[in-house]
């Protein structure tokens, strides 16, 4: 288990959303779709794995990411990944 909480978690995901894409904090919202509210297509889902990746140390799997649509699934996802 990683000395992260979850809330680090959410903040670091948010974070790493609004640098790579310009987005506002107030944009970036656990329920906002990546796709649809924040227009981010797959290659910048790409660049947002790279970055979660250095961050978190961890090997992620592009498949974990299949599912993902909004930021809380994002986040979700890293918690998981940060727990195996």
């Amino acid at each position: 288990m990683s000395s992260y909480s979850e809330e680090q978690i959410s903040q670091k995901v948010s974070d790493v959303i609004c640098e790579l894409f310009e987005l506002d904090a107030d944009e970036v919202t656990p329920q906002a779709n990546l796709y649809e509210d924040l227009d981010i297509d797959s290659i910048d889902a790409v660049d947002l794995v790279v970055e979660l990746k250095k961050w978190s140390g961890k090997k992620i799997q592009p498949e974990d990411f299949k599912n993902v649509r909004t930021v809380e699934d994002v986040i979700q996802a890293v918690i998981e990944l940060m727990q195996e």
